[in-house]
């Protein structure tokens, strides 16, 4: 059987690479193998980071290299630079294998049909073609889909619409005659999204009564002229919503009951969201619409061919089961490592004392607390980061950190300096960890956790999608809000692992809430620490758990 011979292939370079190596490569290749043998699909999560230093790579390229059949590989544009110029080659003449291998341009047609191959392809090629059935992949043939942390990312980009101020214009020039009236029109929807209250996000979402006469507008001008590609694609997810939630205020105000096949579709269909971005300095905005739920989705899409999604960390749950629901994943084999417990293990500190971060008092101990973090000297040997998620209390706090430790800080923008500090957001740091290696090493020696990466209720879109969530009747905390920060939690202190640093958890949630210990347990492996000194990094005597 191929797991057989993969085991065996794989074992033998292990054992002549004579080096440290990835603990599971023999068991996520023979999952590989197996797929590729029944095309039964499955969901890894590998526990390591997914730069281009991750080591679980060869535990799938092996098996392709192997399997007498075609393979797809899904991954972004500097993880094939990578596979082709040294893993594959690597690989082939160890194994003295010539199978080929190809790289699928973008904007080229694919050239899969009949290809006995690997083919290497962007996630945003590949998934545009099974989303928008273009048919340019062959069913059936086994698809490893690398970084599938980004899947909702992936999603957004490719489903989502951004209409801006140029839009406007090509509307305008395929109808003249609707001129004045799309004038009319963009001046009263700019004046009620301005009419809004100042948000940290400047971000806001348009409800049904808001969009409602430019989905008219639009229909009187797709009768006379057909619309630009964009403002077509917008006006039938306009009218989708509109229809949805007509449904929906029918279903609420009559007394006739449905029947069961009926509410499935319509609790199934996804609304779809539209929301605008303004800039209140130049008094203009940017509609943007994109989907609510991805289930719907994407559920057709894995069952057009056997499919391996591997991803860092995708769900707490060994089983995945809330990333394969809000996924739409249905059977599949799921496997999860852990983190080596020697190798990977960080040194938590995690003060009981800091207040609560909705309070008042919170942000005179946070600074309090990080003072006494930065002022120990041996962090200053290598890069500090502190994640701030809210944007007025992060440059509040990177304005202070820089009047006392000058240059070194940074706020959202990378120190040129080895000891520099960053203070950023979540997502900013995420953006950071997917840049290639630059001047300044970017495996921090230090991570400062000031709260949770919960999204905030504050931002529009987040709010909207809870609301979704609540129409639904499902727990939007435990399948939305609590995931998200826990895959996000998880992603950011990867680098801090492989040098063993210090990760500072100062949100006092953690403590007093009763999904504190699943907090834990994504940090996990970890050593506890009660308090810093300066012999902390070398003698451990002050670990008083072990995870």
């Amino acid at each position: 059987m191929i797991e057989v011979k993969v085991h065996q292939q794989l074992r033998a370079l292990l054992r002549e690479q004579a080096t440290p190596h990835w603990a599971h490569h023999l068991t996520m290749a023979r999952l590989v193998a197996r797929a590729l043998r029944l095309g039964r699909s499955a969901l890894i999560q590998t526990g390591t980071d997914s730069g281009l230093s991750a080591p679980y790579r060869l535990s799938y390229l092996m098996p392709l290299l192997l399997w007498e059949g075609p393979a797809i590989v899904v991954a972004s544009e500097a993880v094939q630079q990578w596979l082709i110029r040294t893993e594959l080659p690597r690989l082939q003449q160890w194994l003295d294998a010539p199978k080929p291998v190809q790289k699928i341009q973008p904007h080229q047609p694919a050239q899969v049909q009949g290809f006995s191959g690997i083919s290497l392809v962007t996630p945003h090629h590949w998934l545009r073609d099974r989303l928008e059935q273009r048919g340019e992949f062959p069913p059936d043939i086994l698809t490893i889909v690398d970084g599938a942390d980004d899947l909702d990312d992936w999603v957004q980009d490719i489903l989502g619409l951004r209409l801006q101020s140029e839009h406007w214009e090509q509307l305008m020039l395929s109808h003249p005659n609707f001129r004045s009236l799309l004038l009319d029109l963009r001046i009263s929807l700019t004046h009620t999204l301005f009419q809004h209250p100042a948000n940290p996000y400047n971000c806001y979402v348009l409800e049904s009564e808001d969009y409602a006469p430019l989905q008219q507008l639009l229909g009187q001008l797709q009768q006379s002229a057909p619309l630009p590609e964009i403002w077509f694609q917008l006006f039938q997810q306009l009218s989708r919503s509109l229809d949805l939630e007509a449904d929906r205020l029918q279903r609420e105000t009559t007394v006739l009951r449905e029947k069961p096949e009926a509410r499935s579709v319509q609790s199934q269909a996804d609304p779809g969201l539209l929301s605008a971005k303004l800039d209140r300095q130049s008094g203009s905005f940017i509609l943007q619409q994109s989907p609510i739920r991805f289930a719907p989705l994407l559920q057709p899409l894995w069952q057009a061919q056997p499919t391996v999604l591997i991803g860092s960390a995708l769900d707490l749950d060994a089983n995945a089961d809330i990333y394969r629901q809000t996924h739409g994943l249905q059977d599949l084999t799921c496997l999860k490592f852990s983190p080596p417990r020697h190798d990977a293990c960080i040194q938590l500190y995690q003060p009981d004392r800091i207040p609560m971060p909705n309070t008042p008092q919170f942000q005179p101990a946070l600074l309090a607390e990080l003072r006494q973090i930065l002022s120990r000297s041996h962090l200053a040997k290598g890069l500090i980061v502190i994640l701030v998620g809210d944007t007025p209390l992060r440059h509040q706090v990177g304005a202070t950190l820089a009047a006392e430790w000058g240059s070194r800080v940074q706020v959202d923008r990378l120190p040129d300096v080895p000891n520099g500090i960053l203070v950023t957001g979540w997502t900013e740091w995420q953006q950071f960890q997917a840049m290639p290696p630059g001047n300044v090493e970017l495996v921090p020696h230090c991570i400062v956790i000031a709260t949770l990466p919960m999204p905030s209720l504050e931002d529009p879109i987040v709010a909207a999608r809870v609301r979704d969530y609540k129409r639904l009747r499902q727990d939007w905390f435990r399948l939305y809000l609590l995931p998200t920060a826990l895959m996000a939690l998880q992603r950011a202190i990867f680098p801090v692992r492989s040098s063993r640093g210090l990760v500072a958890l100062l949100d006092s949630r953690v403590l007093h809430r009763n999904y504190g210990q699943q907090v834990l347990s994504a940090l996990s492996p970890y050593a506890r620490l009660n308090y810093l000194d300066e012999s902390w990094e070398s003698s451990g005597e002050d670990w008083t758990s072990s995870q």
